[in-house]
């Protein structure tokens, strides 16, 4: 097994290649196709995938590797019991769509069914967040430092929720929130919310609805590394390498 902290500097460059390519087509009047379950595909998807995949490849040739545009058109991959790449080339397509700059690049690695590495890349924010489980996670905002995360103490005035901009049930987030004092709750697109949680800008993010396992690894990986957690909307285990790659409701917690 490699050191994990030695493949984050590649992991990272190839985030922001795909990012930089995301943004050329970003700039453009791209065009909008549709897949079979209604969600919306680009060329910046399948041009920041073909980026980053022969990259992961190289890097480790013997892990598979489940890629959104590669399942949409092959099919999930054997995985097996080793570890693997779960990898969103455009997580917040939507948001793209919209260009309010929250979309993501996503890439984690799975190792016995937990994310261990994760890497987001915000290319029109110009924010990187990395998270190595058992080592720390970063922050940096565009060339400047590379800063420390971690989750923090919840104020005395109340908690701040995440939730997500375009997807979930009002009603459902305010029946598990009513016990709670809530200071705020913001709106984010895209893995970001795991992202602010991770950072200390939040403190909590529920999700009912459904989300596939490459939309959330490489963020649970961060927060985890910033000291959060992922469970299950009963408090259970959030684990990965389902067969069919659909994550059940869950919760992000900071320090909570």
């Amino acid at each position: 097994m490699q050191n994990l902290s030695d493949l984050l500097p590649a992991i990272t460059a190839v985030a922001h290649e795909a990012g930089a390519e995301i943004m050329k087509i970003y700039a453009t009047d791209f065009d909008v196709s549709w897949k079979e379950d209604s969600s919306p595909v680009t060329a910046a998807d399948e041009r920041a995938e073909a980026i980053i995949l022969p990259v992961l490849r190289a890097l480790t040739p013997d892990y598979p590797i489940v890629a959104e545009e590669s399942v949409s058109k092959n099919g999930i991959p054997a995985i097996g019991s080793s570890p693997f790449w779960l990898v969103d080339p455009l997580d917040g397509t939507r948001e793209f769509l919209n260009r309010n700059g929250e979309f993501t690049v996503n890439i984690a690695l799975i190792i016995d069914q937990e994310p261990k590495l994760g890497v987001i890349f915000a290319p029109a924010l110009g924010d990187t967040y990395t998270g190595v489980v058992g080592v720390g996670a970063t922050k940096r905002h565009e060339d400047g430092p590379v800063e420390a995360i971690h989750v923090r103490v919840p104020p005395k005035e109340g908690v701040t929720v995440l939730a997500s901009r375009r997807h979930g049930d009002p009603e459902v987030l305010a029946a598990f929130l009513k016990d709670r004092p809530i200071a705020e709750i913001k709106n984010a697109g895209s893995s970001l919310k795991l992202c602010l949680v991770a950072a200390g800008e939040g403190d909590l993010y529920p999700r009912f609805g459904n989300t596939m396992e490459w939309d959330i690894a490489a963020g649970h990986a961060i927060l985890s590394a910033a000291g959060g957690r992922v469970t299950t909307e009963d408090g259970g285990p959030f684990l990965y390498g389902k067969e069919t790659m659909l994550n059940p409701h869950f919760v992000a917690w900071g320090g909570l």
